[in-house]
């Protein structure tokens, strides 16, 4: 195949797939993005994500929670907490929301995301229309209270090593789409406040 066979493949390829997306959310009457959520451990990202499903499906959309817990068990399984593994397990989930994207389908990520750099890889495959940005923030001490499996207490005995908040940075998004406190917001609060942004970007019109 000549280079010029090859780049009209490609052009097919990707005329296609936006045709595919389009006919799908019409027919889901629905607009897919992919939500990401990024904050520390215990700052209420998973327990975000599935009411905001929820939240979601009562209103007839269709959309899916990727959490970092369940992904660590099954996709990611092979993966450590070294900076290159951190980097590695979002890429994958940022090429694994993409393909629900181009189901026509939401994609609510609840990860800790910890650096710019990772972010900015998991909005570069995504793309920048399709991506939000949600930072979910709550202080550190306030997620170690919340954390019910002592993980921030194991890190500070030096049992778990590059832990993000105790032996590992964090990196605050500088300019998120949406910032939701949930030390000053209940879960009801918190979900009325991200639903309030993302339906304008998911309604069908």
């Amino acid at each position: 195949m000549n280079p010029m066979q090859e780049n009209e493949l490609e052009y097919i390829r990707e005329i296609n797939w936006q045709l595919l997306r389009s006919r799908k959310e019409e027919k889901l009457r629905q607009r897919s993005r992919v939500i990401w959520m990024c904050g520390l451990s215990g700052a209420g990202k998973s327990t975000l994500a599935f009411e905001t499903e929820r939240k979601l499906f009562e209103r007839g959309y269709i959309a899916q929670v990727l959490d970092g817990d369940w992904l660590r068990s099954g996709l990611n399984a092979d993966l450590g907490y070294s900076e290159a593994d951190r980097e590695e397990n979002l890429r994958r989930v940022a090429e694994l929301s993409k393909l629900f994207l181009s189901g026509g389908i939401i994609s609510i990520n609840a990860f800790i995301s910890p650096t710019n750099k990772t972010r900015a890889l998991a909005r570069q495959i995504i793309g920048s229309n399709d991506f939000i940005e949600v930072y979910i923030n709550a202080p550190l001490e306030v997620c170690e209270k919340r954390d019910t499996k002592g993980l921030y207490e194991k890190a500070r005995l030096g049992l778990i090593k590059d832990f993000t908040g105790i032996n590992a940075p964090f990196e605050s998004p500088a300019e998120p789409d949406i910032e939701i406190r949930t030390d000053e917001l209940g879960i009801g609060e918190s979900t009325e406040a991200l639903l309030k942004y993302i339906l304008p970007h998911i309604s069908y019109k």
